[in-house]
């Protein structure tokens, strides 16, 4: 039996001196010596756990010992077989927590970087000239209409999934751009936007219209589809909505959500200013709350706008921090300043009602709570006051209410989340599915093109019967 190798390929990145003042794609991506010499680290187990551990069941080992044998249109034909997004996933997907954690060989030593593969796999195919590239072969029309709300990870990919069936599929979009929080959400640095919309693109070659610009709640209800020839609805809006610490000052001048952050950046381009006009009001004192992958993209972003010192402020300590250990490397690698334990607990107006400072408390652990990680604990007599003049509240979202509000028989929860089966994706309401974050709350975009794939999956078989 040849020697195990414990030891991954490193991936190229900028330097961090050099990549925090600009919003080109941090890591460059393997070459492909490089990815041969990472595939041929996979043993090709029997067991296929890293297959049980994909929530979209990506064939693997198959794409990775297509790759290695060099051929790469296999290794795409293999991979797009389950996956239509794969350039989305290689770059963004906590791999880490999935496939890679059931490798055989993470019991040992390193696990593949099969995220890192599955991009080179995904960019290889994007490098060939579109002539060379497999085409789309489109299954027998079957008749059935469905409609699918919202064009982020779980609507593209239910709308892929169910046209590769031979239904005919529309998904209806609020947004100018089809990607939902792939094109509003995710700095450049982390996903270019190219690269959605290569993807977007793929999903539309399948035979998926897109409608930009329909605001379903508003321009056309749930119902109103559903009695207008779709025999299915997909629900996958999201969790748009802005979460905040409800504390004194919240309303200040400086004091941005998340969301709005991060949509004027990304998808309005103000990184680009005044190429784009999109100003986005940057102080040079930055204060992040939070601990998730979106506050690190908040705080990378607000570095690369021109702020002299970010923080991020977090509650628990670093051992509980939700991020990404790779987005948590690089926020420190590029001088992001960590602040542990600690708490808001009130802005403070300098005049003209602009946040000039924010006072904190500092935080001790106690029991775990429902999520498993231990409770912070204000210290009596703790606090303390940072010097800052923009803050960025990064704690989370929730579904926005306008579709369930406007859907009559669609059962929520008191948390504004859709009541949606976890195996089928199949909602309160008859004929309609629902699945990612507007079913689970904020999660990652890989679970949410699961759900997007069991509800395609369900509603196929329903359309049958």
């Amino acid at each position: 039996m040849p020697q195990l190798n414990l030891n991954r390929v490193s991936m190229p990145k900028q330097r961090p001196r050099a990549r925090a003042k600009n919003f080109n794609e941090v890591a460059l991506g393997y070459t492909g010596e490089q990815a041969i010499e990472e595939a041929n680290r996979c043993i090709q187990c029997p067991k296929r756990g890293c297959v049980e551990g994909c929530p979209v069941e990506v064939d693997i080992p198959d794409f990775i010992e297509a790759l290695r044998a060099g051929d790469m249109p296999q290794a795409v034909h293999i991979l797009k077989g389950k996956n239509s997004l794969p350039g989305i996933c290689g770059r963004v997907c906590p791999q880490e927590s999935q496939c890679e954690a059931t490798c055989s060989l993470a019991k040992r030593g390193a696990p593949i970087a099969i995220g890192r593969l599955e991009r080179y796999v995904a960019d290889w195919e994007l490098a060939q000239p579109p002539a060379s590239r497999p085409q789309v072969v489109r299954p027998q029309p079957t008749g059935k209409r469905v409609a699918v709300v919202g064009a982020g990870p779980a609507g593209l990919t239910a709308a892929a999934d169910l046209a590769k069936l031979g239904h005919e599929v529309t998904i209806f979009e609020a947004l100018h751009v089809a990607g939902g929080v792939l094109v509003y959400g995710i700095p450049e640095f982390r996903l270019p936007k190219h690269i959605v919309q290569v993807e977007v693109d793929y999903v539309k070659s399948l035979g998926v219209e897109i409608r930009l610009d329909w605001v379903v709640g508003k321009v056309v209800t749930v119902d109103e589809l559903l009695g207008s020839g779709y025999q299915a609805v997909f629900l996958g809006t999201g969790a748009g909505s802005p979460m905040f610490l409800n504390v004194p000052g919240e309303n200040l001048s400086g004091i941005y959500s998340a969301n709005e952050f991060l949509t004027r950046t990304n998808l309005m381009k103000a990184y680009l200013f005044p190429e784009y006009d999109t100003p986005l009001g940057m102080g040079q004192k930055v204060a992040v709350i939070g601990g998730g992958n979106v506050a690190m993209d908040s705080a990378r972003c607000a570095l690369r706008l021109g702020a002299r010192k970010v923080y991020i402020v977090y509650r628990r300590s670093e051992v509980e921090l939700p991020a990404r250990h790779e987005e948590v490397e690089n926020a420190q690698e590029e001088g992001i300043i960590f602040r542990f334990l600690a708490n808001p607990t009130r802005f403070v107006d300098g005049g003209q009602g602009l946040v000039t400072a924010m006072e904190c408390i500092e935080m001790e652990l106690g029991e775990p709570d429902a999520s498993g990680r231990r409770r912070p604990i204000p210290r009596p007599g703790s606090e303390f006051v940072m010097d800052i003049d923009t803050v960025v509240v990064a704690l989370g979202t929730t579904p926005n209410p306008l579709v369930p509000a406007t859907s009559q028989g669609l059962e929520v929860t008191r948390r504004g989340t859709v009541v949606a089966d976890e195996q089928t994706g199949k909602a309160t309401k008859p004929g309609v599915w629902a699945g990612g974050d507007i079913v689970t709350g904020a999660a990652t975009v890989i679970s949410a093109m699961g759900a997007g794939k069991r509800a395609a999956a369900s509603i196929d078989a329903h359309l049958r019967e």
